[in-house]
């Protein structure tokens, strides 16, 4: 006999979109990325010979987030914990955005 069982629905394509955008875009472009929806958040991670640090700031809302780490952590570690601690706040803010942007920074080698 067959079953009346239907599955539940699967959609598997990404929320969101990367887009990596060259020096030269960045500096002779507008300050801000170009065909933007939606707040912009920034993200750093640095590393001083006293410790580490992750930075967040929001340009709508001209608010911001400073994280210190210890001086063990690098500066990859640092660049992570910024991205995880701005998207813990995006997930936290009582406002829900359908697009929201996400600018961080690449160092190359």
């Amino acid at each position: 006999m067959e079953n009346d069982i239907i599955g539940p629905p699967f959609n598997f394509e990404p929320k969101f979109r990367i887009s990596m955008l060259t020096r030269e875009v960045w500096t002779r472009g507008p300050k801000s990325p170009p065909a933007v929806k939606g707040p912009i958040w920034y993200t750093d991670g640095s590393k001083t010979w006293s410790g580490a640090g992750a930075a967040v700031y929001v340009q709508s809302l001209g608010t911001g987030l400073i994280i210190s780490l210890e001086r063990y952590a690098t500066v990859f570690q640092a660049e992570i914990y910024a991205i995880l601690a701005c998207v813990y706040k995006i997930q936290t803010n009582i406002r829900s955005q359908k697009y929201i942007s996400i600018c961080s920074t690449v160092q190359q080698l």
